[in-house]
């Protein structure tokens, strides 16, 4: 054996580069385990409570680097996707206070809408989509499935014939919501005063 490969130089080579590999194997392998480092846990739970639209609009490039920004001390409250009920869930991850969507970020409700007429099939905006709320092909006309879209409005930019609108979303049994004001202090005050009021009376 060892006669046949000192007569082939080619197969000497090929099998020294095995080795190489083995070893080099071997020791990124061994690197990985000693110094594995682990994810920050908080910035984990905070990302699983987001919406993973990727879109961008809470000013950070995707929903983990959201959720680590949030870890770190920024506020919960800049998920327009997310919207009320994300922003309540954080608060009660973090035991912080729920406050309203940031006012920089505050907006109509809005839904990407096609003028289908005017599509080319391009397929950019599809591209573009973060949750795959658009349907279509190339060459083909496009169309918004509207129960998925966020509202991102990062479709629009890319498409070259500006095809796309974003329209209001229309409130219906399905998308509307009370936001539940909260009561004036004196009232709350009152409120927790009128028990112990009525004991002292009784």
């Amino acid at each position: 054996m060892i006669e046949l490969i000192a007569q082939n130089p080619f197969l000497a080579s090929l099998l020294a580069l095995v080795g190489l590999g083995l070893v080099f194997g071997a020791l990124l392998g061994f690197a990985a385990v000693k110094f594995k480092t682990e994810g920050d846990p908080i910035a984990d739970q905070i990302e699983s409570l987001l919406p993973q639209t990727q879109c961008g609009q809470c000013g950070y490039p995707g929903c983990r680097p959201y959720a680590q920004a949030i870890a770190d001390g920024d506020d919960i409250n800049k998920c327009p996707p997310g919207g009320e009920a994300t922003i309540s869930a954080l608060a009660d991850l973090l035991g912080v206070e729920a406050k309203p969507l940031d006012a920089a970020e505050e907006a109509v409700p809005s839904v990407a809408f096609i003028r289908e007429a005017e599509c080319i099939g391009c397929t950019k905006c599809i591209q573009a989509c973060p949750v795959d709320a658009i349907l279509g092909s190339a060459k083909h006309m496009h169309t918004v499935i509207a129960s998925e879209c966020t509202g991102c409005d990062l479709c629009v930019e890319p498409c070259p014939v500006d095809c796309i609108d974003m329209l209001p979303i229309e409130t219906s049994l399905q998308t509307w919501h009370w936001d539940k004001p909260k009561p004036p202090e004196d009232l709350i005050a009152s409120d927790r005063g009128t028990p112990q009021q009525s004991g002292a009376n009784a």
